[in-house]
């Protein structure tokens, strides 16, 4: 498993637990519909969970540009590995999003509205006001960056040099966090945090031939790239200000 191969994965199998949860939350006639905000936030802790589980111990599992770009800027992780991150990424959140429309088809023809449609996809504001929008996607970023920043090992050497850890179960607290910032920062965005998890799936949505689909929304694409870009930025200026 390489780096590059980790992140497809982890990105593809996180976007693929979280949109797979928003569709059988709002699409017509699945099993799970109606099962609300809670469902969807919490669904999408444990999908970063599972990523975080399959990529953290080899490419330390980003599966995030943001975070990706962060730890650069913080000085954690070396710039010339951004690229390959980052395209690992796009290509990991775009599988996922193209296979959840295959498992959920059916319910995406039932589906009347398409606005539902492109929501299993991407994110769209409550109400549209872009200076708040992007406050939004900038705020919650820079808490998970934060988070990030500070998250330790927990491990423990015993008096014979042996390594005691949490093993898969060190991924629970940046799930956490993201169950936190969607509960309580994600009611006006949707808390796309990602610039991967938006863009690539969108861009699915903008290619794949759903019955009766709307537009893909591009004018507020921009927002869920380039919030969590400057959120990051922040919380990575922060750390090197106080690591002084």
């Amino acid at each position: 498993m390489t780096p590059f191969i980790a992140e497809i994965l982890g990105t593809g199998l996180l976007i693929l637990i979280g949109n797979s949860n928003v569709a059988n939350d709002i699409l017509k006639d699945t099993k799970g519909y109606g099962g609300g905000w809670v469902s969807i936030t919490t669904a999408w802790g444990l999908a970063v969970f599972a990523g975080v589980v399959v990529a953290g111990p080899y490419s330390g599992a980003h599966l995030n540009p943001a975070v990706t770009v962060g730890l650069a800027i913080g000085g954690v992780f070396p710039w010339e590995l951004v690229p390959e991150y980052i395209l690992a990424e796009f290509i990991g959140a775009m599988l996922g999003s193209f296979l959840v429309y295959h498992m959920y088809k059916d319910h995406f023809d039932r589906t009347p509205d398409p606005g539902l449609k492109r929501a299993v996809f991407c994110t769209e504001p409550a109400i549209f006001n872009i200076p708040r929008n992007l406050l939004t996607e900038v705020t919650g970023t820079f808490v998970l960056l934060t988070a990030v920043f500070y998250f330790t090992d927990a491990r423990l050497d015993d008096a014979n040099n042996t390594t005691v850890g949490l093993g898969s179960i060190g991924a629970i607290p940046v799930a956490f966090i993201v169950w936190g910032i969607g509960l309580g920062l994600g009611g006006t965005t949707g808390y796309a945090i990602n610039p991967a998890r938006d863009l690539g799936p969108r861009i699915v949505h903008f290619l794949l031939p759903i019955k009766d689909k709307t537009d893909s929304n591009w004018n507020y694409s921009w927002i869920p790239v380039v919030g969590p870009l400057v959120g990051a930025a922040i919380a990575a200026f922060f750390f090197l200000i106080l690591s002084e």
